[in-house]
């Protein structure tokens, strides 16, 4: 018995999906992610407003959280997450694990990028579970704001997803 015409299209059509690289989270798994090798653990220390963010984290409204270090490479991280029942206050340990890598609650997050005054940043995971728009302040400046959407779309990120907090 020969295949039908149909069902053959329909199998190869499977068949070309399933080398297709899938996206994870908010992020393209086929793209390329950099972390910042220029990272300054020093001057990463101190108060980071979350000015935008992907996904349920938004919907909390304004977060923050203060970077202490505590040893080198090492933070005593304080502030506010976004929880079941919206915000919440937290306290956890992290470490630098690598060149713009901190390792916080198992995972490890990625500083994109900074700007040079170290005013903005941009974290995410590799996955694309997770990405953020940092500020020391609550308001991001209009040029840093571009240039930070531009970071999370080199890395695979669409960036019509950050939503300001």
């Amino acid at each position: 018995m020969r295949p039908r015409p149909t069902i053959l299209l329909c199998l190869l059509a499977l068949a070309g999906c399933a080398g297709a690289p899938a996206a994870t989270g908010f992020r393209d798994g086929a793209r390329q992610i950099s972390s910042a090798a220029a990272f300054d653990p020093r001057r990463f220390a101190d108060v980071w407003h979350v000015a935008a963010a992907y996904g349920a984290e938004a919907r909390c409204g304004p977060l923050a959280e203060t970077l202490t270090l505590t040893g080198p490479g090492r933070y005593r991280v304080t502030g506010t997450a976004c929880g079941p029942k919206g915000a919440r206050a937290f306290l956890a340990e992290a470490r630098v694990s690598g060149p713009g890598r901190i390792t916080r609650d198992g995972e490890e997050l990625w500083v994109l990028w900074t700007d040079a005054d170290y005013r903005v940043a941009v974290i995410g995971t590799p996955s694309g579970d997770f990405a953020r728009l940092l500020s020391r302040t609550p308001e991001v400046r209009p040029d840093l704001l571009i240039a930070a959407r531009k970071v999370l779309e080199f890395n695979g990120y669409d960036p019509a997803g950050l939503v300001p907090l």
